[in-house]
């Protein structure tokens, strides 16, 4: 779905990325991850159009993005920014969700009734005004009106930032959901436990380079890795890297109990 082949660039005189290759194939979950500055952001920029390399290329579903309009791109990537006030542009929720449907749906009633669909499971009142609710619901707004026309592959800058627990999950258990439908998920977030519970890979980026590609299990228990770019494992692998060799593999709350249980029936036989 999504190919870097050694892909370079700066802004200004500054190296954003560095001969950085990877592939993301349909229906990956990729999460990457890094500190500020690290070229998270610009990754997802380029995958979309938005920027080209200086050198390399960039391909997705096959066209390059250097002789590909941005416009054409968008019919296959839908991108949910981090701040959903700079998305939104809308008055209303129905004519929010009705935006990009205007672009991609040409018959009127099938606009329509697509609307109100997805009004309807995600609970929105559409004649409210977007910027009357909380940040949290703006979000889910933003994020229904993408989803609205069907992207084949969405990509995520720090979608949950600023949101509590539970408008944190609302909106993860959408994005979950939709990968386990088929669609390609690449996001950008600072929130290991985000990256632990949702990721199936990640890509460790520091300085403009790629460190790090791997299983999420296998990087999120490299300490090492995860120091090198000033960014600390989610709460459970690092416990279970301060408790020691009987806690090997340990990598969620289940698996914590499990091995904790384990240990409480091996200390009584003993």
């Amino acid at each position: 779905m999504i190919r870097f082949e050694h892909v370079d660039f700066s802004y200004g005189t500054s190296e954003l990325m560095k001969d950085i290759s990877f592939t993301i194939n349909k229906g990956d979950f990729v999460a990457i991850v890094g500190a500020n500055g690290a070229g998270k952001s610009t990754a997802s920029k380029l995958c979309n159009g938005l920027l080209k390399p200086d050198k390399g290329d960039v391909f997705v579903k096959g066209m390059n993005t250097k002789t590909t309009k941005s416009s054409k791109l968008a019919r296959f990537i839908g991108y949910l920014f981090q701040n959903p006030d700079r998305q939104i542009c809308q008055t209303t929720i129905y004519n929010e969700i009705m935006f990009g449907l205007n672009y991609t749906i040409e018959d009127p009633s099938k606009r329509k009734a697509k609307c109100e669909a997805v009004l309807e499971n995600f609970g929105f009142d559409g004649s409210k005004d977007p910027f009357n609710i909380s940040r949290g619901e703006r979000q889910r707004v933003a994020l229904a009106s993408i989803l609205a026309c069907e992207p084949e592959i969405l990509i995520l800058d720090e979608p949950t930032t600023g949101l509590d627990y539970r408008e944190c999950m609302q909106i993860m258990d959408i994005i979950a959901d939709l990968n386990q439908k088929g669609t390609t998920i690449l996001m950008i977030t600072h929130d290991m436990e985000i990256v632990q519970d949702f990721a199936k890979r990640v890509l460790v980026l520091t300085n403009g380079r790629l460190i790090g590609d791997g299983d999420c299990r296998e990087i999120m228990t490299n300490r090492e890795l995860l120091a090198s770019t000033s960014v600390l494992p989610a709460q459970i692998p690092i416990l279970s890297l301060m408790l020691g060799d009987d806690f090997q593999n340990v990598f969620s709350v289940e698996d914590m109990l499990e091995r904790i249980e384990i240990l409480i029936k091996k200390g009584g036989n003993n």
